[in-house]
This record gives structure tokens, C-alpha cells and sequence, in this order.
């Protein structure tokens, strides 16, 4: 089988693939337009985010019979395109979860005990000590929405912190088990004093921390995603930090985030929204890296490497 590469991803993929017997094609470089003309030619197809897969896309693909996306997720590819023409998808949630349950609390802790903004005054000379006066997570309670892979393991890194409780929200009944227990969205809203996001980018949850979802939690609150930029609205959030409802956010992610990341600075420039982000000392940004690390790096490529070999060299 032909396999078409167009992201960079661990040498572990490509040398678990070609050891399997696959034929691999590197296009790391070559334009989406230059690919259209030859992805007829291929039986599986492995990317990250370089680009979407659209309709159009794949009806170019005549011959494709898979595509890896070596992350957690499927948005950038059109699932309903792919399920009519029998095109299977595989993703690695697992690859990088643990990663993205460290840097969630890593967000948190930060934010509770002030270390960025200690850091910086101490560059700047001065010794403030009951300015950076932090909090402790004992007693407090957490709120996750979305309790897939990512939720679960964010879960389980609060075991050992003596919070009071971790509690969760998802759309789909799930068991409890000694991280977390499953509550109503309006019982998340009445308890939490953190609001952690782990959920996948769907129709539901584009938009869903808005002004009227703020206005909900009943105490003032710290919100940590890592999720999807586009699950907040950052004009809400920042009217929620103006207004102390939010006490402070931890953003791996941003609603402005394109395919082409880095591009943000100069699309949102004159975005005032943008700016109070980056200039507010109790919000803590990362540039879309929590599931990132060296070891999902190795990781995702494992597991999406086995799975596609699994399923077409029995």
C-alpha cells in the first residue's frame, strides 16, 4: 500500500510503516494544490494540521482507503465525506494525553501560586513576597467538561492534591471511577472553583464558555483549556476577567488560531480582545503545545503506526 506523508512527525512512523511493508511518499513540502493532482495514487494518506481535508479533497483521493491524524483529534478532516466513500480515520488520543493532563495542571498551579508573575518581578529587582501570596488547590473544587482520554488524565493528576472534589460533565453517560464523579452541567456550574476544558471540537462545543455560560458559575472562577480555542469566545472571557468572575486563565489554545499558527500576531494585531490577553498578569499562555512533548512526539507515531498495520496486515 502507498502512503502519502505531507506533516513531519517521529521517524518511528515512517520505520514501523516501511518495515510493515507500506511504500511511504514524503510531500513534506509540497502544496496542497501540487497534492491534489496525485493523491489518486494513493492508499492512505498521514497528516497533522498542514491543511484540511475537504470534500473536494477526497474526491480526489478515488483510490484512498485511510488517513492517520497523528493528534488527538479529526476536526480538520470531513468525517461525513470520508464515511461515504469508506475511507477509514485513525487517531491517537492516547499518544498524548498524559501530556496534555501535566500541562493542564502545570497551568494551574501556576496560575494558583502566581509563578509567572514572581518570576518576572524578581528579573525586574524587586522582592515583593505578599504580592505573590499564592493559593493552594486543598478544598477546592474541580470541574472538567469533557471526559474522554484527556479529561481522565487531568483527573488523575488531582488525585494526589488533596482537592476537595473533581467532578466532571460529557454528553455521554459515563461510569465514575476514584478521580472523578459525573455530574449535570448546572451542578459543575454550582460547585466549581475550576473549570478545566478537555472536550473535541464539535458543532456543541464551538462557543460554549460565553457570557451567558460565565454568568452561570455561581463562584468566581479559574479556567484552564487545552482543549479547542474555538470552545471559548475570548471577547466573554475577557469581559469575565475585567470583571474578577474569571480569576484567571491558563489558554494552551486561542479562538484566532488558523493552520498556521504563528500568523496570529499579524491577524490579530489591532484586536483589543488579543491584547488584554497578553498583557494580563492572571492569564498564562502556551502556544498549542500541551499535548506536545517529547515523549507524545514518539507516541502519537507508535500508536497510529500500529493501528493502521493492525487493521491492514492480518
Amino acid at each position: 500500500m502507498k502512503v502519502l506523508h505531507v506533516d513531519e512527525n517521529h521517524p518511528k512512523l515512517l520505520e514501523m510503516l516501511s518495515k510493515a511493508g507500506f511504500e511511504n511518499t514524503i510531500a513534506y513540502k509540497v502544496s496542497k494544490k501540487v497534492i491534489l493532482e496525485t493523491i489518486n495514487l494513493y492508499d492512505g494518506l498521514i497528516i497533522r494540521s498542514r491543511f484540511p481535508i475537504d470534500k473536494d479533497f477526497l474526491d480526489h483521493a478515488v483510490n484512498l482507503k485511510f488517513i492517520g491524524r497523528v493528534g488527538a483529534g479529526v476536526e480538520n478532516i470531513n468525517q461525513e465525506a470520508a464515511k461515504e466513500k469508506g475511507i477509514k480515520l485513525f487517531s491517537a488520543p492516547l499518544g498524548n494525553s498524559n501530556a496534555v493532563g501535566e500541562h493542564a495542571l502545570g497551568m494551574l498551579l501556576s496560575l494558583f501560586n502566581k509563578l509567572n508573575q514572581g518570576d518576572k518581578s524578581i528579573r525586574e529587582g524587586n522582592w515583593l513576597r505578599e504580592e505573590h501570596r499564592g493559593l493552594e488547590l486543598e478544598g477546592k473544587t474541580v470541574g472538567i467538561i469533557g471526559y474522554g482520554t484527556m479529561g481522565k488524565s487531568f483527573a488523575k493528576k488531582l488525585h494526589g492534591f488533596d482537592v476537595h472534589k473533581v467532578v466532571f460533565h460529557d454528553i455521554l453517560n459515563l461510569e465514575n471511577d476514584e478521580y472523578a464523579s459525573q455530574v449535570s452541567l448546572k451542578e459543575l456550574q454550582n460547585t466549581s472553583d475550576v473549570l478545566s476544558l478537555h472536550t473535541p471540537q464539535t458543532e456543541s462545543t464551538i462557543g460554549m464558555i460565553d457570557q451567558k455560560f460565565i454568568n452561570q458559575m455561581k463562584k468566581n472562577f479559574w479556567l484552564i483549556n487545552t482543549a479547542r480555542g474555538s470552545a471559548v469566545i475570548t471577547k466573554d472571557l475577557v469581559n469575565g476577567l475585567k470583571s474578577r468572575k474569571i480569576l484567571g486563565a491558563g489558554l494552551d489554545v486561542l479562538e484566532y488560531e488558523s493552520s498556521s499558527f504563528e500568523n496570529i500576531f499579524q491577524t490579530q494585531k489591532n484586536n483589543t480582545d488579543f491584547s488584554y490577553l497578553l498583557n494580563s498578569e492572571n492569564v498564562i499562555l502556551s502556544p498549542h503545545v500541551g499535548g506536545w512533548t517529547m515523549e507524545s512526539y514518539e507516541k502519537l507515531a507508535k500508536i497510529i503506526s500500529e493501528k493502521i498495520i493492525t487493521t491492514y496486515k492480518k
